[in-house]
């Protein structure tokens, strides 16, 4: 059984699955490029690179996979972003996928360019605005998601509310999908494909430190929490010392034991310290509630390829399971 593929704007993905614009020095070109050469859409992580990284991560993964799909993912919450979605376009991205908030601006920037934009929303209002503004997609990202969350609601039950408002464009799922399995329920949903984080940041392609992706590997079912609910963006993250202090530290916080700036300064530069230093202990390691289905480190090619045929398959399986219902 062959899945449909994925048409944003112009471009075409064989394969409908887009690799998750996770943390810089995680989703970088060799990451993306990996990806995309197997007929997905990778993307490489900007918020946080000055321009001229940017550029040349674009230039390597343009290198690396001359003919696949590449896109950029930037918080629009991070500085410069406008000045990291002008680079990307300058440098021919195929894409440009924003999330961690909202602006008008970049549409206008990807209309004037022929550029398509892709919103990250967690609403059914934010992705007809988005379609209104000229969208070429919309990713629904749920709670289950690893990293910056925006909504305390599940993909589950967001992606069918989006489907139902949206009228020309696709709907990509996001969050809780690391198997054929979770990806088959996505597709059910009403969705054209599935966004995937956490299996990607432990392929041999990802550039983090081993000791990140062990933690990932070793993580159970029940080792992610939400860290961050008080003070700035919930953060969804695989509990460790910092996580357990931070919470603490929020818990002060309401009591007026600590300020702000005490609990913003305990996270500054947490992420790095996991991906970059393997510091899994009091670095942040982002996961999605998924992690522990995550058992193996592999290529990014045996990864679609088993997302890819396992959801084919439980597709097939489903539709020969209820094919004497009458409706």
């Amino acid at each position: 059984m062959k899945l449909p593929e994925l048409r944003i704007g112009n471009l075409v993905a064989k394969v409908p699955i887009i690799q998750g614009g996770m943390a810089i020095r995680l989703s970088t070109a060799r990451l993306a490029a990996a990806v995309a050469n197997e007929g997905g859409i990778g993307l490489i992580a900007a918020s946080g690179l000055p321009f001229d990284e940017l550029r040349y991560e674009i230039q390597l993964a343009r290198k690396l996979s001359p003919t696949g799909i590449i896109g950029i993912n930037a918080m629009v919450a991070a500085t410069q972003f406008a000045g990291l979605v002008k680079t990307a376009i300058e440098e021919g991205i195929d894409l440009v996928v924003a999330g961690a908030g909202f602006s008008r601006d970049m549409f206008a920037m990807g209309k004037e360019s022929g550029t398509p934009i892709v919103p990250i929303v967690s609403s059914a209002k934010l992705a007809r605005i988005s379609e209104g503004l000229g969208a070429a997609a919309v990713i629904v990202e749920g709670c289950e998601a690893g990293g910056h969350l925006g909504t305390d609601r599940s993909a589950r039950e967001i992606v069918p509310e989006v489907v139902a408002a949206v009228k020309n464009i696709p709907v990509i799922g996001a969050g809780g999908v690391a198997d054929g399995r979770g990806m088959a329920a996505v597709l059910m949903l009403g969705a054209e494909a599935v966004q995937v984080g956490t299996r990607f940041a432990v392929a041999k392609e990802s550039n983090a430190h081993q000791n990140f992706k062990d933690k990932i590997l070793k993580a159970k079912d029940i080792d992610t929490v939400i860290s961050a609910s008080v003070v700035g963006h919930p953060v969804r993250a695989i509990k460790n010392k910092l996580a357990t202090e931070y919470n603490q530290a929020e818990k002060d916080f309401l009591a007026g034991k600590k300020t702000q700036e005490e609990i913003e300064e305990l996270g500054a530069g947490a992420l790095r310290n996991a991906v970059v230093d393997g510091d899994v202990e009091y670095g942040s390691v982002m996961a999605g509630q998924i992690a522990g289905l995550v058992r193996k480190e592999e290529t990014c090619a045996e990864i679609l390829e088993d997302l890819y045929t396992g959801a084919a398959k439980v597709i097939k399986e489903e539709a020969a399971r209820w094919a004497d219902v009458n409706v």
